[in-house]
């Protein structure tokens, strides 16, 4: 069986940006140390339940950095013990600069962290006031310059798009940092207002984008990161040759997963579950049933979110079958307006395609 990708998550902040709808909580040491060994127990747990090898395993929140070193250490230890883990597996960690400030990168790159991805959303620091990020520009520059000593190459940031107040000229100087820290891979989002956000109470007080404005930027983003030598993998993800998110791709290749903590979701042996938002749920091994994986209609909607987008061949020797003379007459018209393009290999969204790619997927599939 093909190896899996393992996601474990830290649902720990020391307090809640602006705009984020995670599940995540303040806590105190004692609660973090706790945490960790039920986190190890249902490691363990799952290493009995399942027989599977992990290829990829990602640390995410939340601020899994919070943690410590110590902490993260144990942790993936556990994963060591319990798994069969291959020799060339990417083991990412999630930091923010604030709680990085403390961590023994050279410890974690020796335990067998080998990936970081870092929390930025921008090196403007109005643009991360407004956002209620809790560190500055050279706090970034610190973090970066700090786990680079300790060993780590493969580094990801985070990038956001349509920030209050942000300009093409501001987000010119976010990239340009990323390229001139030589970063491997970036990972770019268009902000989101969402319920139960401080944004989204005070929405009608904000300077946000329209839809146009939000597609400008994008765009503007798309080439000038391809200027820089970050190509464009996947919707919202840039990386340089070689360096894409393996953990990642098995989620838009449609492979199975498991994922361990509150929230966190897992697609194993054909079926999806997950953890209830809540920490007892989680301490009693309570998983909530979300049906049957893997259609034919999941793998399309997913690979289309890839810059590969849906190869004709993969899904033949997948499925056993071609895809539908409807889903190829609905890419021809959609191909026609510039959102799509269709030819022998298969189906891939254009930049503008995924700018409305939920709209296009199901203009695709229905």
């Amino acid at each position: 069986m093909k190896p899996i990708g393992l996601y474990l998550h830290i649902p720990f902040c020391d307090g809640k940006c602006n705009y984020c709808a995670f599940f995540s909580r303040t806590a105190t040491q004692d609660q973090m140390t706790y945490y960790t060994e039920r986190l190890i127990n249902a490691v363990a747990d799952w290493g009995e339940r399942i027989d599977r090898t992990v290829d990829t395993v990602y640390f995410g929140g939340g601020t899994p950095s919070l943690l410590g070193h110590d902490r993260l250490i144990t942790v993936l230890n556990s994963i060591y013990d319990s798994f069969s883990v291959t020799d060339n597996a990417e083991i990412t960690v999630e930091v923010n600069p604030t709680s990085a400030s403390t961590l023994d990168f050279t410890a974690m790159r020796k335990a067998g962290f080998n990936r970081l991805s870092i929390g930025m959303q921008s090196v403007n620091d109005n643009e991360l006031r407004i956002l209620g990020r809790r560190h500055d520009s050279s706090a970034v520059k610190s973090t970066v310059e700090r786990a680079k000593s300790g060993g780590f190459d493969n580094i990801s940031l985070d990038v956001m798009l349509a920030i209050p107040e942000q300009t093409t000229d501001s987000l010119d100087r976010t990239l340009g940092f990323c390229a001139s820290q030589n970063v491997k891979h970036i990972s770019s989002y268009i902000l989101k207002i969402e319920e139960g956000t401080r944004f989204y109470h005070i929405k009608d007080t904000l300077p946000l984008f329209d839809d146009d404005a939000q597609a400008a930027l994008y765009e503007h983003a798309v080439h000038r990161l391809a200027e820089l030598g970050y190509r464009q993998y996947e919707i919202s993800n840039f990386s340089q040759k070689g360096f894409e998110s393996r953990h990642n791709l098995h989620y838009w290749h449609d492979d199975e997963y498991l994922g361990i903590g509150p929230s966190a979701h897992s697609f194993i042996d054909g079926e999806r579950f997950y953890y209830p938002d809540d920490f007892q749920s989680f301490y009693d091994g309570k998983t909530e049933y979300e049906g049957a994986g893997g259609s034919s209609d999941e793998y399309i909607m997913l690979a289309l979110r890839l810059s590969e987008g849906l190869r004709f061949s993969d899904h033949r020797e997948r499925f056993g079958t071609d895809i539908s003379d409807d889903i190829i007459k609905a890419a021809e018209r959609l191909q026609k307006n510039g959102l799509c393009v269709i030819d022998d290999s298969g189906i891939r969204l254009t930049v503008k395609g995924f700018l409305v790619s939920n709209s296009v997927i199901s203009y695709l599939l229905n």
